[in-house]
């Protein structure tokens, strides 16, 4: 089903974007506020961040980049079936194409994110080291994430509506239990934070490789990458076979 895939990654991103003011401006503006603001409290001292190994308004703005495509790509995912309730119920197609083609909206806006990253990167000198090959390899892994647990939430979410409310919390808060606006805490128990959650370690390995060229802890990014897979083709699995009991909620 990959041409009617492409159709609707087309009709999201034309529909976001059709009569918007700003445009593509919405892609940038939020991340581009949050590392402003927490620029400036950390500069003021009122949250000490710490150092970080390059100039952090480049850090933060970097990590919160890798956030919120894990952020968008699982939101998107997860409100698919939804928001697609008549192709699901009159249609005979396979539905995890509706599910697929909602990665496209926020790999999009990503790529868009893209360019203030590397401007400030300019701006600050900031020269990535030649680990930075890999990084593509690492966030497709973190596109396997959010697609994992979105075929399972998309489920959720056909049958109870309160599963897209609670997931926006969720993202909230785990935000700032993700090493995304701050270095990875290295005392216990805080150290335990990153260790369970699954995303810490690819949001530290891609830091890793822009600031020092190696990753400094390969043992939980080998862990992460394997239950990202996992996560992965069980989601899907797991969606296969619920589908067709529960399409009649749409």
């Amino acid at each position: 089903s990959r041409r009617l895939i492409w159709l609707l990654i087309r009709r999201d991103i034309s529909v976001r974007y059709r009569q918007s003011i700003l445009g593509y401006v919405w892609a940038v503006l939020p991340p581009l506020l949050t590392v402003a603001t927490f620029a400036l409290l950390n500069a003021s001292r009122v949250i000490p961040i710490g150092n970080t190994r390059i100039p952090y308004v480049a850090f933060a703005l970097w990590g919160l980049s890798v956030w919120q495509l894990f952020a968008g790509c699982l939101s998107a995912c997860t409100a698919s079936l939804v928001a697609s309730g008549a192709l699901v119920t009159k249609v005979n197609f396979p539905r995890e194409t509706l599910v697929i083609a909602a990665l496209g909206q926020p790999l999009f806006d990503f790529c868009v994110r893209l360019l203030p990253v590397v401007a400030v990167f300019l701006w600050y000198g900031v020269v990535p080291e030649w680990g930075v090959v890999f990084i593509p390899l690492l966030l497709l892994a973190v596109v396997l994430l959010a697609l994992g647990l979105g075929f399972v939430l998309s489920i959720a979410n056909l049958v109870f509506r309160d599963t897209g409310n609670a997931l926006g919390m969720a993202l909230t808060i785990g935000m700032f239990l993700t090493p995304v606006l701050y270095t990875a805490p290295v005392r216990w128990p805080f150290f335990m934070v990153n260790v369970l959650n699954p995303l810490s370690p690819f949001v530290t390995a891609t830091q890793d490789l822009i600031a020092i060229g190696y990753l400094s802890r390969p043992e939980m990014l080998t862990v992460a990458c394997l239950f990202s897979l996992a996560l992965a083709f069980g989601g899907w699995r797991a969606f296969h076979v619920t589908i067709p009991r529960v399409a009649g909620y749409a």
